[in-house]
This record gives C-alpha cells, structure tokens and sequence, in this order.
C-alpha cells in the first residue's frame, strides 16, 4: 500500500493505492459511504477481495471526514474532491482502465460525474443509496439515464435504502447497468446468521461477480453475451 495526499481547493486529503495481486494495471477508485472512511471495514473488506482478483484499489477521505466532521460535504465538494483524485491516479498511475464508484454515497457521487460525462470505464457500485433510509418516496435516480458507462451494482435484499422493486424500475432507463441483488445481506453487506450465510462469504460473492462482469464487460466487451 502507497500513501499520498491530493489537494483540493485549499485542502488536502489522504490518498491510499492497493495495488492489484498481479501485474494488471486495472484500478478501481472507490469513495466511502456518508458515515464511513477509506479505512472502514467495509471498505477494506472489498478492498482486499478486489485486489486478490487483480484491480488495484485507490481509497480516499471525502474532505468532511478528513476534518473529522460528521457532516459530508455538499454534492459539487464532494464531486470536486472526486474527481481531483481520478486527476491525481491518472498522473500518477496511468491505468489502462479506470473504474469509478464506492459504497453507498461514494458511489452515488461516482454515478453524478458518470451522467456528467466524466471519463472512466465504468461504474462499480456497492450498496447504492437509492433513497434515503426507509423514505422511498424520496428517490435518488433522476441522473441514472444519463450514464452511458457499464455499471455493475450490488445491494443486499434487505437494505433500508434500496427498495428492490424501485430499484428495478429505476434501472429499466439504464440499459448498460448490471444488478447483482446479495440475498439476505443488509446496506452494510451483513447477513443474518439465520440465512446460514456469512458476511465473507458476501465479500466473496461481490469479488467473484466483479471479476465476471470486469472480463465480459469492460477487458472483453466484443464477447458480451
């Protein structure tokens, strides 16, 4: 793991590379979730599945919770703060492909410059925050038609803020998106331990699927069922 800073505005933020288990030079820029950090379980846990199937994974504090604050930042802050640090991989990394997304509202963010037109491969979402806790009506999909980038998205059956059946509604108007529904597993990936399944056992469903999809849709397009 490499360590760095990038500066956005008149601030800075810490900036980690985990990079892939082989030489692929694959990198997945993941944003963490409103109460979360680049250092939370969740993240790490993707983290180490995703770089054991070979992309390296760049991890990054919003500004907020570089503060320290519990507060995020508004939407065009944390965009910025987004993109200053794709700027800052591609100086830095050159990767061959480039994907954007995180968990929860770092994927939110991620899929607002996907629909701006903002240049990556494609989306990789986890545990996309399609309304906010429990409040369906209030819906976060307005921007998802615009995105024209392959997406692969992961929710869990039971998650709070991502009613299944809006949720497919939503994705009729996004014909390059992929949703993987994780049986049993809540916004944080945790399952019940009545399902008779595991939170690593979740993580490696998310790993498997995403080396799927990375190979079909992104590395080898061309052979896209």
């Amino acid at each position: 793991m490499t360590l760095s800073r990038v500066v956005v505005g008149d601030s800075s933020t810490s900036v980690a590379f985990d990079p892939a288990a082989n030489d692929s030079r694959v990198v997945f820029v993941c944003g963490h979730g409103a109460g979360g950090n680049m250092s939370d379980r969740g993240v790490l846990a993707v983290t180490q599945e995703l770089v054991r199937r070979g992309l390296g994974v760049v991890r990054f504090n919003f500004l907020y919770k570089e503060l320290r604050s519990g507060r995020p930042d508004p939407m065009p802050l944390l965009k910025e703060t987004y993109a200053g640090v794709v700027a800052h991989v591609r100086e830095t990394l050159h990767p061959d492909v480039l994907i954007i997304g995180g968990r929860s509202m770092g994927g939110r963010v991620a899929s607002m410059l996907a629909a701006d037109g903002f240049a990556c491969d494609g989306l990789l979402l986890l545990a996309y925050p399609l309304h906010p806790d429990k409040r369906p009506a209030q819906l976060r999909d307005a921007h998802l038609p615009a995105i024209r980038v392959p997406v692969l998205c992961f929710n869990g059956t039971r998650d709070t803020m991502c009613t299944p059946a809006l949720m497919e509604r939503a994705i009729e108007r996004v014909p390059a998106w992929q949703m993987h529904w994780i049986q049993g597993a809540d916004h944080g990936f945790h399952v019940l331990k009545s399902s008779g399944r595991t939170d690593a056992g979740v993580i490696a469903e998310v790993g498997d699927v995403s080396a799927t999809w990375l190979n079909a849709r992104i590395l080898q397009p061309d052979r896209t069922p």
